[in-house]
């Protein structure tokens, strides 16, 4: 019944339709509502509707008016395309259908979390009737019925949830901001001359999961400037294939990635295990620095810390950084070194590295002149595959 494109519309148009008309949509009211605008259009055989996507992480999937909330069979799906608040208009991306016959075109957005969209009337069609059985009206109307069925669904566990509290590993007393789950996205990804497809977790707020370029960026974080117990900058927003650099620069620092909830403690949870430089004495007359590389595999937050414990705790003490931590959260970098500065020494105990015998996660060490070394860490749930 029609055909698509992403992000541009066909290379090549059939004269009869060069005087096609074309819609702009856009999804994702301005203000972070949960629509499209406008909700219907009526165009012609030959016309082109153009979806553009506004902040938050929606979806432009063609449904069914006997199933307004579901996937047609054959049905077109633009997949997850998470914009965040910062990104130029002129940078986010689009999705283009061109409609070939008069039927109806039924839409919703498939995003789940964390409230179900579609349920929430985020819905949109072409040439459906202005009124009768299957108006628009009554289309939105099933999406909002199905939207209420699943909090009627969940009504028996929503008193527990409400109840629900989050609090540190270290110390059960300490009560934490809401963990936001994050969608599983599966996006078709094109840079420079080459695509892929990838499987990522997004997080709202988090960097567009599209790599700058096929090498990345290169990111520098300085590990102890000027003697301070510190990582500067102290958080960073970085893409897929982006490279941390972590520079050591005095004392004897580590960079180890830990939780948010167990800030001082190396990340040990549902078989994945965090990455560690080990440590890194460095003399007061260095000259070469040694390094420590992590690359960027999705858009996941990270948190990273210091394991050093003598003559006093470096974490305790603050020494700790994040990658693409929500700033906008409650979960902000500020919330995660304040957590920090709740340990001690007794507490962070059981995580006590050595230079010999750290697990890199699969880490590949190699030599950079007398003093320096680089480790590249495969870090983060999904790996970009060419």
């Amino acid at each position: 019944m029609f055909s698509f494109t992403k992000f541009f519309a066909a290379s090549a148009i059939l004269p009869a339709l060069a005087s096609a008309a074309m819609f702009d949509v856009q999804v994702g009211g301005s203000n972070g509502s949960l629509t499209f605008e406008p909700e219907a259009i009526y165009a012609a055989v030959g016309d082109q509707v153009t979806f553009h996507f506004n902040p938050k992480n929606h979806t432009v999937t063609q449904s069914s008016f006997a199933n307004p909330c579901g996937l047609k069979e054959g049905g077109f799906d633009s997949g997850f395309e998470p914009v965040t608040e910062d990104q130029d208009v002129s940078e986010r991306p689009t999705y283009t259908i061109t409609v070939n016959d008069t039927n109806p075109i039924w839409v919703y957005c498939k995003q789940k979390a964390p409230a179900n969209h579609c349920g929430k009337g985020m819905v949109f069609a072409v040439n459906c009737p202005a009124d009768g059985p299957n108006s628009f009206t009554n289309f939105k109307n099933a999406a909002l019925a199905f939207g209420a069925s699943l909090e009627a669904g969940a009504s028996a566990t929503s008193a527990a949830a409400a109840t629900a509290t989050y609090t540190a590993a270290f110390n059960a007393s300490i009560t934490l901001p809401p963990a936001v789950a994050p969608s599983v996205v599966t996006e078709t990804v094109t840079v420079e001359q080459s695509t892929w497809t990838t499987t990522y977790s997004s997080y709202y707020g988090s960097p567009k999961a599209t790599p700058v370029s096929l090498e990345g960026a290169v990111h520098k974080v300085i590990v102890g400037a000027n003697g301070t117990l510190a990582f500067d900058p102290p958080f960073v927003q970085a893409a897929p294939r982006d490279t941390i650099v972590f520079e050591f620069q005095s004392k004897n620092h580590s960079v180890v990635q830990s939780s948010f909830d167990n800030p001082c403690s190396k990340l040990a949870k549902d078989d994945v295990t965090g990455f560690s430089s080990g440590f890194h004495p460095v003399a007061n007359d260095t000259t070469e620095w040694p390094t420590f590389n992590v690359t960027v595999n999705d858009t996941a937050p990270i948190w990273v810390y210091c394991s050093q414990k003598t003559p006093a705790d470096h974490c305790a003490a603050g020494m700790v950084m994040a990658i693409n931590s929500d700033e906008s959260s409650a979960r902000d970098f500020a919330a995660f070194q304040a957590l920090a500065k709740q340990t001690n020494t007794s507490s962070a105990a059981s995580n006590s590295d050595t230079t010999t015998t750290d697990d890199n996660n699969g880490a590949m060490s190699m030599p950079m002149g007398a003093a320096a070394t680089v480790l590249s860490v495969v870090m983060g749930v999904f790996a970009l595959a060419l």
